[in-house]
């Protein structure tokens, strides 16, 4: 039986092209499509998918808030990202956060099939790139960047705040109290040795974290 695939993307010629290439594929079909993360959650509620290929940059709800749905929703079924950012920007942070594998949308097409089987199959895939970053981690593991100290809730709420966004709209976007929101802001803070708003979106500018 074909593996069933979810595409989601805001960009229609992505899933175009993504979609051209699983078709060729004996054991892969796409069973469904999404622009955005709501679209994605209402169909996921809707049917079963083996698993879904997801995008971290998209209005409205994002990948990262799409993704903690995603595995609240459908906690069997495992997310790959393929994303525009680079494994060194996000993948370590994302793979803590549940997703089973990361690529950058500039992997070659083979390998985006490579890593949908080996999802499929019940692993995770490491890319090349992640596994530098995984091995330099190891050998000085004192060097790793300061978003990659963040639990993954932690970090969600780091790039609301990086992002712009008040309490109170994280508060509502999450289903959390503005207390809790302010709580987690202050350990996020303080593990990044920061002190405002302006510091966390100065820092996600300049390591290419936001647009």
């Amino acid at each position: 039986m074909k593996k069933a695939v979810l595409l989601v993307d805001d960009h229609g010629i992505v899933r175009s092209g993504l979609r051209a290439l699983l078709e060729m594929e004996p054991d892969l079909c796409v069973a469904g499509e999404a622009a955005d993360g709501i679209e994605a959650i209402a169909q996921v509620r809707r049917q079963a998918f083996d698993i879904t290929v997801l995008d971290l940059s998209m209005p409205g709800k994002d990948g990262i808030d799409t993704l903690r749905d995603l595995q609240r929703i459908r906690p069997d079924m495992p997310v790959l990202i393929l994303s525009g950012y680079a494994e060194t920007q996000y993948a370590l942070s994302l793979i803590r956060a549940g997703c089973r594998g990361y690529l950058s949308k500039d992997a070659d097409p083979n390998e985006i099939v490579k890593a949908i089987r080996t999802i499929c199959a019940g692993h995770r895939y490491v890319s090349a790139a992640l596994a530098s970053l995984l091995a330099d981690q190891l050998a000085q593991p004192v060097d790793r960047a300061l978003h990659e100290l963040l639990s993954a809730r932690e970090f969600q709420v780091f790039h609301k705040l990086a992002s712009g966004r008040s309490a109170t709209e994280i508060a509502d976007e999450l289903c959390l109290s503005v207390k809790t929101v302010s709580t987690y802001r202050s350990r996020v803070l303080e593990k990044m040795k920061l002190k405002t708003n302006a510091d966390l979106t100065y820092y996600a500018i300049k390591h290419a974290l936001i647009n």
